[in-house]
């Protein structure tokens, strides 16, 4: 076990089965440059005050939580208040419902978790519910009070443990129809997605994170060497030129870059089927 706290603790239920488990952030917050505002002329950090206009600054045991519930109006409340607000689900995870692995769309996805038993006697109630997911292949489905909030959460299993993902409640997403309806609705040339499907089989493989590096951050952290290493002065960097987008209209031209891209680049061995040139049958139809 990592020395680190975990951020919640409680019991998972599934029906009358009940077992302890802690709950720990799976994503490191100090994996990118962080930055602070500074003062140039003295180099010191700038730091915010709370202020009320026409008042100034005030004390933080002044400060409460208030809710606008008119324009200009606020009911307040203490964070004793708060706190007292009972819920079932600060304490407990129960698992209300349980669908299929792929049956959850990406955009729900919010925040990743790991969930372990809390202690050893919870071991193997934990392991039971688990392989029990591993073998129906479902997702647990359940609600989750953190942080003064409720959330949507899934469970899976992950490993020895179990991934706990936060979910989007419906409400928080954006309907994709007023982004997508400007799209015509046109059928797709044959040959053209013969090609196109044939060199994502070729560029297909299994998914190796390790493969992928932020290159953002890595020339950020380089940048921040040089800078210390030039002792304050002023250095400059290259600037990227814009790069063309070629023209969508030109079908001739589209299919002379996807098959320029089907033969370029290392064939993986798996991917036999997409080694093979899509066959020629009838003249290519132009798109309806």
């Amino acid at each position: 076990m990592p020395a680190t706290r975990p951020i919640w603790k409680g019991q998972l239920r599934l029906s009358l089965v009940s077992i302890p488990v802690e709950m720990f952030t799976a994503t490191k917050s100090g994996a990118k440059p962080s930055f602070r505002q500074i003062h140039e002329p003295t180099g010191k950090p700038i730091h915010y005050e709370k202020v009320v206009d026409g008042v100034g600054p005030v004390e933080k045991d002044e400060i409460r939580k208030g809710f606008e519930y008119n324009k200009g109006d606020y009911v307040l409340l203490t964070d004793d208040e708060i706190d007292a607000v009972k819920l079932e689900t600060r304490k407990t995870l129960e698992l209300v419902q349980f669908v299929d692995e792929d049956e959850i769309p990406p955009m729900y996805f919010d925040t990743p978790y790991y969930l372990t038993p809390a202690d050893e006697l919870a071991e193997d109630a934990f392991r039971v519910v688990r392989n029990a997911l591993r073998k129906a292949k479902k997702v647990g489905i359940g609600q989750l009070a953190l942080r003064g909030k409720e959330y949507l959460v899934s469970i899976k299993p992950c490993g020895k443990g179990i991934l706990l993902e936060t979910l989007h409640y419906e409400d928080e997403l954006k309907k994709s129809d007023s982004f997508f309806s400007d799209i015509p609705a046109k059928s797709t040339d044959d040959d053209l997605l013969d090609v196109a499907t044939a060199l994502i089989e070729k560029k297909t493989e299994k998914f190796d994170p390790k493969a992928f590096k932020d290159h953002y951050q890595a020339a950020l952290r380089e940048l921040i060497q040089r800078k210390l290493k030039s002792k304050g002065r002023r250095i400059t960097t290259e600037v990227e030129e814009p790069s063309r987008s070629p023209r969508g209209d030109n079908v001739v031209d589209l299919m002379a870059a996807l098959k320029k891209s089907l033969e370029g680049g290392k064939a993986k061995p798996a991917a036999t089927a997409a080694r093979k040139a899509p066959a020629k049958s009838a003249p290519r139809k132009k798109a309806s």
